[in-house]
């Protein structure tokens, strides 16, 4: 949790706790107590409903990243696999194309990845790949042997391309605004149902309240650090290719 996450979670505790002093002061205790009842009955349905609609984003947002991550996985093992046969090419164009892998995992890795925090993504590996996509179709088919390696490497390369373009389509998906407006919202009137309830016992009220507006702002902030694969504080390394880069032979 950030120094940002941690002011607001304080903040808004404090504001909680502020705005229900101020409700206890100007209506007591004793008129509100009457309707607890129905209070109650409300509060339970609005309590359901919020807790469904935060369940469902809290959902999806994982189900995001886990989906990144295993895209950059997929990616990788893509890469590993047009690098693999390169090594089987004969010189000049095998160990052109093996270069262009290990600079193009580099290039993800190193400069790309910190891009993807920000939307951003890199014209050079872009490139890369159309680099390599030209290597690949230039693999010569003169007998069986070659023709195994050129359907690998094709069969590879387009599951490169397009594990990237899934990838990068990643960077930009996040929780809708309208959706946001309605957790914000549901948490405001989650919480501010509590103020109806009449409590003797004004510790133990205030106590309630606040851990309540706790838990919803740290439901909310957990959202906020999930809300991009690529950025926060649960954001998706670039671990597949780390792996990659890690347990390669020395090049030719």
């Amino acid at each position: 949790m950030s120094l940002l996450d941690i002011g607001i979670l304080v903040g808004v505790l404090l504001v909680v706790a502020a705005t229900l002093y101020v409700v206890q002061r100007c209506i007591p205790h004793p008129v509100r107590e009457v309707h607890n009842d129905v209070a109650g009955f409300i509060f339970a349905a609005v309590g359901v409903l919020y807790a469904v609609l935060l369940a469902f984003v809290v959902i999806a947002v994982w189900e995001n990243n886990d989906s990144a991550r295993k895209t950059t996985f997929k990616e990788a093992d893509s890469l590993a696999g047009v690098y693999w046969i390169s090594r089987q090419l004969p010189a000049p164009l095998g160990p052109q194309l093996e270069k262009r892998t290990l600079d193009y995992a580099e290039l993800v890795k190193d400069e790309e990845w910190p891009r993807m925090a920000h939307h951003q993504s890199s014209a050079a590996a872009t490139d890369l790949v159309y680099q390599m996509r030209g290597d690949v179709f230039s693999i010569p088919v003169g007998n069986d042997q070659q023709r195994v390696l050129y359907d690998h490497a094709v069969s590879h390369l387009e599951s490169l391309a397009s594990e990237r373009r899934a990838r990068l389509s990643q960077v930009d998906e996040d929780v809708p605004p309208l959706l946001w407006a309605a957790l914000i919202i549901g948490g405001v009137l989650t919480v501010g149902f509590t103020f109806l309830f009449g409590l003797s016992n004004t510790f133990s009220h205030g106590l309630m309240v606040v851990a309540l507006a706790g838990l919803v702002v740290i439901s909310l902030i957990v959202i906020r650090e999930m809300d991009f694969p690529f950025a926060g504080v649960a954001a998706v390394k670039p671990t597949a290719f780390d792996v990659f880069l890690q347990r390669l032979p020395p090049p030719r």
